[in-house]
């Protein structure tokens, strides 16, 4: 589970942010009537889901584009060579592209709570660190400063007994890889914790698995799929899959030679075929018969199961696209219903905007301030907002900002279409 998330100098996004996950001290009447939106962890109240609304052009996107990129940073950076250049760029304005970029999360593996956190340039590690709490005390497991010295043994700082020979890890650590990376790929078992976390438990979009996984994915929970998305009211009564091999041709090139040529190889494909409840018998070829929406909503509920069973974290990005929004209502009720699983999404359906469905907490705004950079606050910090108000109309007229100011005055138009 994830319990807070702080991130600063990011494409839009320049002055810190924070995204906390932690449930409001909330007692309204339709707040309790809400107990299935929020799970206990250690004595804390924990949200299931978290919305993020705003313009377009607001910053909602690069918000979830910059914690893909950290955790991407987290399982590739041991692969990383001396001329990479991470691929993010910092806020352009105020002397921000001169400043580094930091990240810090706060999140829970088997019951123990982590605060794992980086700062970096695009062409650099600067500091590193990993806290934990095994009893409840916050312990220091490593801290890592490149400032502070030439060895490594002056940059690198660690806790007792916490990782295996954590200076050999640090040796083999460029300024390009993140500790945690190096760390994971040299079997230390705190690192590896941290690595499959972000690796396997916050998944940052749907359709994140090999055509090897998928299939298993869908041989694992093949009946519940299909209730799923029975219930979605879609008509499949069944389908088959199998991994189909096609030979095909991948273009290679020869450094030394300065010649390109191609190479024959063996392509894995993910074939369905799938049945309806009009004609059971009849077969539909998966891929180019069934409708996108179909296609989409099949691995969204697929994605699903995995993340609501396993207790994972999912991040989407503009959850409507392609999809009713009344199947966005069954998505999330579904995280609801489920025991610890959290979902964070980016919207612009505001039908959503209704406290009968969601807590002031659970309601996040992203608005575009006056210096280009994108802000980040929720509903819970409008005390004099009550629940028994509109929220959505309220929202709408500008209540809370993010939102776009539209002229669209008839001499406006007319000055677009007659200039």
């Amino acid at each position: 589970m994830v319990l807070d998330i702080r991130l600063s100098n990011f494409f839009s996004v320049n002055d810190e942010i924070y995204l906390d996950f932690r449930a409001g001290n909330i007692n309204t009447q339709k707040s309790k009537l809400l107990s299935n939106n929020i799970f206990e962890f250690d004595d804390i109240q924990v949200l299931k889901t978290v919305a993020l609304y705003g313009a377009n052009a607001s910053g909602k996107s690069n918000i979830i584009k910059a914690i893909r990129l950290c955790h991407s940073m987290v399982f590739e950076s041991h692969n990383f060579n001396e001329n990479t250049i991470f691929p993010f760029k910092p806020f352009k304005f105020k002397g921000f592209s001169k400043k580094p970029s930091t990240y810090n999360i706060r999140f829970v593996i088997e019951g123990i709570e982590y605060q794992y956190s980086f700062v970096f340039t695009q062409k650099e590690i600067l500091k590193e660190s990993l806290y934990y709490y095994p009893n409840g005390r916050k312990a220091k497991v490593f801290t890592r400063d490149e400032s502070l010295g030439i060895s490594k043994k002056e940059k690198y700082s660690f806790g007792t007994s916490v990782i295996r020979r954590p200076l050999d890890v640090a040796e083999n650590t460029s300024n390009k890889t993140l500790f945690i990376s190096r760390g994971s790929q040299l079997d230390r078992d705190i690192p590896k914790k941290i690595f499959n976390f972000f690796h396997r438990t916050f998944i940052l979009k749907y359709l994140e698995w090999s055509t090897k996984h998928a299939n298993s994915l869908i041989r694992e929970y093949k009946p519940y799929l299909l209730e799923a998305l029975k219930l979605a009211d879609s008509d499949i009564v069944d389908f088959r899959q199998n991994i189909r091999k096609d030979k095909g041709k991948s273009i290679k090139a020869n450094i030394q030679t300065e010649e390109a040529f191609f190479e024959e190889k063996v392509m894995e494909r993910l074939e369905i075929k799938t049945y309806h409840k009009f004609a059971p018998n009849v077969a539909f070829d998966f891929e180019t018969e069934e409708s996108e929406g179909t296609r989409k909503l099949f691995f969204i509920m697929l994605t699903i199961l995995d993340v609501v069973k396993k207790n994972k974290v999912l991040m989407i990005d503009e959850i409507e696209d392609s999809l009713h929004p009344k199947i966005i209502e069954y998505i999330i009720d579904i995280f609801n219903t489920a025991k610890s699983a959290q979902l964070i999404f980016s919207t612009h359906n505001t039908n959503l905007l209704d406290l009968s469905k969601f807590r002031k907490d659970q309601i996040w705004f992203v608005n575009k301030k006056e210096d280009g950079g994108s802000e980040l606050y929720s509903l819970y910090d409008y005390n004099d907002f009550r629940d028994t108000m509109d929220l959505e109309k309220a929202y709408l007229q500008g209540r809370f900002d993010s939102i776009p100011i539209i002229d669209d005055s008839k001499e406006k138009l007319e000055a677009i279409i007659n200039g």
